[in-house]
């Protein structure tokens, strides 16, 4: 129980302090887990960082889970989970909240939304540059980001990814190098994670086929944030399409009180993931919120779990690494595809608009302007000018 409590309260710190984004989480987890604390060694941690870049899922939060499985098992990972989401899960209800409850200046909400303008496009430039390396890549994210755009159907995502996955497997299993690292002792059986593996694809499988026959408004959510989580690679900034998909275009909440959220979700610390804390308090108050926020996040715990036992011999298949290839260039495509419609679409009306955008965007990549600064400046650019 106290090296429990330990992992909660470090992992909370960490969730309370975590600007940035997951590749500077991974940083604040390096020096806070292997630096200063030495709960695992630095080959281990690489071991599942790349793990976690391997499976679907939010990286930063399912490399957190895995510390905490190695430090304390199951429960080690639940716990770890909970300290590192909890702040950011609890300042974006309350945002939502007071949103919904007092009326907002249009302005305000306006700043926002350029801010996000500017935050996906740094994560499309920053993404391609590590999942573009060659011509092959750049035509799978060109690909994928026409699908999106020209076929407007909730499949469209998951039909570019799999596609995308095939094509790498062709193409890309004879290119990567594998990790020949020594493999790390998992404090769980590999019974246990097949167990968790299946409950995966159960759950994959079983949630949208019986969501239309059960005709449940709780249930539906769970689907619809359960799928969501599920089905996203390359970073928490890519939940974004999905999440738009199954909750704007569905109508369950507006496109404005969507990318509010979005930007405000920037603001503060801890996983992008969160950001369904906010739409599920929009939609169902705290329930809504409690149960987007688990939903979202199990699969991820569902896979980092049952994929650890494993996580050496995934490594061995250069088919699979070839996929996970080309599925990461797919995600820039789908990414770059919600870039332009809905965020700017319905953001940039005009040339003020370009213009503060693309400051923004200077101040990102040139100035390194930590997000929740920047969070501020656009809600007083949004006050003052619109």
């Amino acid at each position: 129980m106290r090296r429990l409590w330990e992992i909660f309260l470090v992992s909370f710190k960490l969730g309370c302090t975590s600007f940035g984004g997951p590749t500077a989480h991974l940083g604040y987890f390096q020096n806070e887990y292997v630096q200063k604390r030495k709960w695992l060694s630095d080959n281990d941690y690489s071991q599942l960082v790349a793990l976690s870049q391997f499976l679907p899922g939010p990286a930063s939060s399912q490399v957190g889970m895995g510390v905490g499985l190695l430090r304390g098992g199951l429960f080690g990972s639940i716990v770890s989970f909970l300290g590192f989401t909890l702040p950011s899960v609890l300042l974006l209800m309350a945002f939502a909240y007071f949103s919904t409850q007092t009326e907002m200046e249009m302005g305000w909400i306006h700043g926002l939304k350029l801010v996000a303008v500017a935050i996906v496009a740094q994560a499309i430039f920053d993404m391609s540059k590590k999942l573009i390396p060659s011509i092959r890549h750049f035509i799978i994210a060109l690909l994928a980001l026409a699908v999106v755009l020209l076929w407007i159907h909730p499949l469209a995502q998951v039909t570019a990814i799999i596609v995308a996955s095939f094509i790498g497997y062709q193409f890309f299993k004879k290119t990567i190098e594998k990790d020949d690292s020594k493999e790390t002792v998992v404090p769980i059986s590999k019974t246990t994670g097949v167990c968790f593996l299946v409950l995966f694809a159960i759950l994959l499988i079983g949630l949208p086929v019986t969501s239309p026959l059960i005709q449940n408004e709780w249930f539906t959510m769970i689907e619809k944030f359960y799928l969501s989580g599920a089905l996203v690679f390359g970073g928490g900034h890519v939940v974004l399409p999905l999440l738009e998909t199954q909750f704007v275009q569905s109508g369950l909440m507006s496109s404005s009180d969507f990318l509010a959220g979005y930007g405000m979700t920037q603001a503060v610390p801890g996983p992008l993931f969160t950001f369904a804390s906010y739409i599920g308090m929009v939609i169902a108050g705290v329930p809504g919120a409690i149960i987007a926020t688990v939903a979202i996040f199990l699969p991820a715990f569902l896979l980092i779990v049952g994929a650890m036992p494993f996580w050496l011999a995934l490594n061995r298949f250069a088919g699979l690494r070839g996929a996970m290839a080309g599925t990461n260039a797919a995600v820039v495509g789908i990414l770059a595809a919600a870039f332009i419609h809905p965020i700017v679409t319905q953001t940039i009306q005009n040339g003020l608009d370009i213009v503060i955008a693309a400051v923004f965007l200077w101040c990102l990549m040139r100035w390194k302007i930590q997000p929740y600064l920047l969070v501020l400046a656009g809600i007083c650019v949004g006050i003052v000018c619109y």
